[in-house]
């Protein structure tokens, strides 16, 4: 499985191509940036709290002493769990929103959900559970299913409390502990907090003008409504026959979901700001020779190859495991520089310059491809996206495109106003126009990149004589190795704050999972009733990041808006927080070092 050859690209203009680029985005660009999107709260709840999976039972108020509350069932707190029990430190609990594990894969039920990556690279604790996935890219139960098979290998189950939304967060100085207060009344009391929401946390709404307004059925895509649409994940959504719906968003959601709902509601209108990436999906099965064929070791090999080619670059010869569209300039790049001899002379300024034409070419075979495939030249133009690769998240699917060929398929592109005008009683208007409709689903994604309010969705979120977290990192994030943070003790965090980022998220997560482990171990070993970084450590981590830092800002400021850069902000908040960009294996080797020093160098523990 590691044949993998160069893809065929056209020859481009690079300077045409980016004055088009610049233009494109000019058009979408928002002075209100994320204030666009409607905080799911007061009207607007049940498109986040309601869980139309798992019916929530009644209970009393839970009020209990916890050594550590692990906040969230998504992979990063699957992960954080795992690794605890691994380390021997059982004293957890797992309180999560749903009603079972997985996370984004639980909510996430959508017809058509697919992962979008490598599943023997995405998937995580494969080789611990003793499980391959079926396909190269795993189905969204079968993602799901992972997530429960890791819960029962840990015995996870017993020790989580589900149906249950963290709602506050405060430090009580007397008992060294931290009060959790949750949307059941329970007043939980840790010793130790583990922050594991995952960025695909909190759905969100686009802030159209008269979205309350309209007077029939509404859903967002992750929480979908089968008793509306009838069918599974697979399909089938019969309950749509003679029904009008339309879809707002094209990301990596709107593209799984269109070719399902077309297939039979009477009319379906899909209602586009920005066009994504779409590459043919080239799904396979598993081969049976090659799983029997795989060593111990050999996720960490793969994923490692993944990252590679998302974000450095394959050596000369290096095999492209991956072999998709994630890593088809990383792989055209080397095979250029290869059969040219230019490694020898690759300077770094080179380098970038061959792997932004490597990219341009590769963007415009996108764009060919729609014109094979769309018959109407005025929708293929529409669908073309005219951007930087991994400006926005890479869509796959073989069945979006062919979709706008259908009678009963309009794409309305709302570019030009920026998004769609107003919602009515009746339908959505978009350039003068009423389009009437039964149904709108709101593909409109996550809380990623808005402000830590929003997204943890927590208040108060206080540590030492009060101190909000929102106000502690209004500059920016104040950590140590992207985990622990002055003013809040026994405190840890996951996720894209100042720690190392690889392609494969989960790896991310479960490097983070790993040395906030040993760090709990040492801690409960010596009867630690408190861990804090100090001052001093947190300012030279923070220098460390700053310092370290490549300014890819232009990149950024150059891309169509979206979650990867903000929404265009003047103030660039990327999805990747302030990465440690030595490397992510950089920043793995750094927090081995300091693991091994045995004196838990920057951190004060009180006993």
């Amino acid at each position: 499985m590691s044949d993998c050859a160069p893809t065929q690209t056209p020859d481009v203009d690079v300077e045409a191509l980016r004055a088009r680029y610049l233009t494109e985005r000019d058009k979408r660009v928002r002075t209100e940036g994320q204030g666009q999107y409607l905080v799911t709260d007061d009207d607007f709840t049940d498109f986040y709290e309601g869980d139309p999976y798992t019916a929530v039972v009644p209970r009393e108020p839970i009020t209990d002493e916890i050594g550590i509350a692990i906040l969230g069932g998504g992979w990063a707190g699957l992960l954080a769990a795992a690794r605890l029990e691994e380390a021997g430190v059982t004293d957890f609990r797992i309180i999560e929103l749903a009603g079972d594990f997985g996370g984004a894969w639980y909510w996430n039920r959508y017809p058509g959900i697919q992962c979008d990556t490598d599943s023997y690279a995405y998937l995580p604790l494969l080789e611990e559970t003793g499980y391959m996935p079926t396909e190269k890219y795993a189905r969204g139960d079968e993602c799901f299913e992972h997530a429960q098979r890791i819960g029962k290998h840990y015995n996870l189950y017993e020790r989580s409390i589900f149906s249950t939304l963290v709602k506050s967060l405060q430090w009580d100085d007397e008992l060294d502990r931290w009060r959790i207060g949750t949307n059941r009344g329970d007043d939980l009391r840790a010793r130790f907090v583990i922050m594991a929401q995952g960025p695909f946390n909190k759905p969100k709404l686009p802030g159209i003008l008269g979205i309350s307004e309209f007077t029939g059925h509404t859903f967002h895509s992750a929480r979908w409504d089968y008793e509306y649409t009838g069918g599974t994940m697979q399909g089938g959504l019969d309950k749509l026959a003679g029904k009008k719906v339309a879809v707002i968003g094209t990301g990596a959601s709107g593209i799984q979901i269109v070719p399902h709902l077309a297939e039979t509601a009477e009319h379906l209108y899909v209602f586009q700001r920005t066009p994504s990436y779409v590459y043919e999906r080239g799904d396979v099965p598993t081969d049976p020779e090659w799983a029997a064929s795989v060593q111990p070791g050999w996720t960490r090999e793969r994923k490692r190859n993944f990252h590679t080619a998302a974000f450095e670059a394959f050596a000369p010869g290096q095999p492209d495991l991956i072999c998709d569209g994630w890593t088809e300039v990383s792989r055209n790049l080397e095979a250029h520089l290869s059969a040219s001899g230019g490694w020898a002379t690759l300077t770094p300024e080179k380098f970038m310059e061959l792997r932004e034409i490597e990219d341009y070419k590769a963007m415009e075979r996108v764009r060919t491809r729609v014109d094979e495939i769309v018959n109407d030249p005025a929708t293929a133009a529409a669908l073309k996206p005219y951007y930087r690769f991994l400006c926005k998240r890479p869509c796959f699917n073989d069945q979006y495109l062919p979709t706008f060929n259908r009678d009963n398929v309009t794409l309305v592109d709302v570019a030009k106003t920026k998004g769609v005008e107003r919602i009515t009683a009746t339908g959505i208007v978009a350039d003068g126009t009423e389009h009437e409709v039964d149904c709108i689903i709101f593909a409109s994604g996550f809380e990623i990149t808005t402000d830590l309010d929003r997204r943890f969705g927590i208040a108060p979120f206080a540590g030492r004589d009060g101190l909000s977290l929102y106000e502690h990192w209004g500059e920016g994030y104040q950590t140590l190795h992207g985990l622990t943070t002055t003013g809040f003790p026994n405190l840890f965090f996951t996720g894209f704050l100042q720690g190392g980022v690889t392609a494969s998220t989960t790896d991310m997560f479960d490097q983070q999972a790993e040395h906030i482990a040993y760090i709990l171990k040492q801690a409960t070993d010596t009867g630690a009733t408190t861990v804090e970084p100090t001052v001093e450590a947190v300012r030279d981590w923070v220098r460390t990041v700053r310092e370290t830092a490549v300014d890819n800002s232009t990149f950024q400021r150059e891309c169509t808006p979206g979650y990867y850069n903000n929404e265009g902000e003047k103030q660039i908040r990327s999805h990747l927080g302030e990465p440690y960009w030595p490397g992510f294996y950089a920043f793995g080797d750094l927090l081995q070092a300091w693991r091994d020093g045995g004196d838990l160098r920057g951190l004060e523990l009180s006993r």
